[in-house]
């Protein structure tokens, strides 16, 4: 049994039975921050365009909201990593979320005073609390063994699923309550926000004890035989091609989905349409992640993010070919979304267990710059595509992204069969790791005793 004082682990005697009892709760504590933290980010992205519109004066602008909220988190993103490495988890993610509070407030004031300016550098702060969302996937990752990484990944995704619907939702109550409390138009719902934000912050500096990261770092550096589960040799190679796969993903996915309601509109559709199709959207995104984490554990992370590229290809070719019909967009945007869970998944299982423990929260900042940089300069970039050769080719064209994924995938799988011998041996199934992501001593027969 681990010996502890308070909050402090000592890591000397640390068993695998107390490593797992300390995972369970970081993710059902994570979990709960994620349901807040989406909740805060749904509610404030929901108004953001509006609010660009109507400060600037001009609908081209509206568009800047969501660029300097992803922008923000692009920023953020790799000092928050740094900071978890130095100080661990709980801080960096409170750090985050904490500057987006301060975003959200000056949101409120911004509008109050008709600042445009103020009100961009606003969003910039929001995206802080973006990064801490995408941050702590990895958190889930930390303690998690080879069995349940992708699970306990996953589980944390799809808990965003609750806060993504559910905010948006609130605009409604939300700008009723702030007009009783005399706040600016379409602020309103931000109080949810504040509130959300704030709940989240507590809920991870009370619960999130000890900290998963810092528990991880001594268990391996103080017990060889715990903290051989949780760390393994590096693999530059395919930490290199998950940052590619989960960015890849992340680009494909909001440069078609960004374009989605402007090409229906165009086609007739109603804004209600748009809306449930864009619900159906996020819906594919999270709801059945932990589906694909549980299939990254059991088939391999390579091989799910290659299922991800399918799904993802299958959706481009739905959208491209049936562009004229709501109901084949519609399919093809459901499709969208579980191709970007699967990649995004499997691709982040992939890199923190590619990762060497000193090299790994680095790694995982940079993937998450990576991605919210890709996402911004295919949001940009789509609008231009879609304006020259329209929805079908800019389906067509981002397809080159989900080609260069599955083309680079043999050099990670040809790299583990050369040292792992062969992927896919039906038996390895049952070990701990994954099918084409075992370790080479996993292999070879056993020598006689004599």
């Amino acid at each position: 049994m681990a010996e502890r004082s308070g909050s402090h682990w000592s890591a000397a005697s640390v068993e695998p039975a107390d490593v797992a009892r300390v995972q369970r709760r970081t993710v059902w504590t994570l979990s709960a921050g994620q349901i807040l933290g989406g909740l805060a980010f749904g509610a404030t992205l929901s108004l953001g365009a509006v609010l660009a519109a109507e400060l600037s004066g001009d609908e081209a602008y509206s568009g800047l909201a969501a660029a300097a909220v992803t922008l923000g988190t692009a920023i953020t993103a790799v000092p928050l990593a740094r900071l978890a490495r130095a100080r661990g988890r709980r801080p960096a993610l409170t750090t985050g979320m904490g500057i987006a509070l301060v975003g959200v407030v000056l949101v409120v004031v911004a509008v109050g005073i008709g600042s445009f300016p103020l009100l961009l550098v606003s969003f910039l702060l929001v995206g802080a609390g973006q990064a801490s969302n995408l941050q702590s996937r990895f958190a889930a990752a930390d303690l998690a063994t080879d069995r349940s990484r992708g699970r306990d990944l996953s589980i944390v995704v799809w808990a965003t699923t609750v806060g993504a619907v559910l905010g948006p939702n609130l605009t409604g109550p939300g700008e009723v309550l702030g007009h009783a409390l005399g706040m600016p138009p379409l602020t309103g719902p931000y109080l949810f926000t504040v509130i959300a934000q704030v709940i989240a912050m507590g809920v991870y500096l009370a619960a999130l004890r000890p900290d998963p990261l810092l528990l991880a770092q001594r268990v391996v550096a103080a017990s060889p035989r715990t903290g051989a589960g949780l760390a393994k040799p590096d693999r530059p190679r395919a930490a290199r091609y998950a940052v590619f796969a989960i960015a890849a993903a992340h680009g494909t996915m909001v440069s078609v989905m960004a374009m989605t309601p402007v090409h229906l509109l165009h086609h007739g559709a109603s804004l209600s349409i748009i809306g449930l199709t864009l619900s159906l959207h996020i819906a594919g995104m999270y709801a059945l992640s932990p589906v694909f984490g549980i299939l990254a554990d059991r088939m391999g992370r390579v091989l799910t993010i290659l299922l991800g590229q399918a799904l993802l290809a299958g959706a481009l070719l739905t959208a491209s070919f049936g562009q004229s019909s709501t109901v084949a967009v519609t399919i093809g945007l459901v499709l969208l979304g579980l191709g970007w869970s699967a990649s995004t998944v499997a691709g982040s299982a992939l890199l923190t267990e590619a990762s060497s423990e000193d090299r790994r929260t680095r790694r995982q900042g940079l993937s998450d710059f990576t991605m919210s940089l890709v996402g911004a300069g295919g949001a940009i970039l789509a609008g231009v595509v879609l304006g020259w050769i329209g929805y079908g080719g800019l389906a067509l064209v981002v397809g080159v992204l989900v080609v260069s994924t599955t083309l680079l995938s043999p050099l990670v799988l040809g790299a583990r069969s050369r040292s792992a011998a062969a992927d896919g041996d039906p038996p390895a199934a049952a070990r701990s790791a994954p099918v084409s992501d075992r370790e080479p001593r996993e292999r070879g027969p056993r020598p006689r005793r004599r």
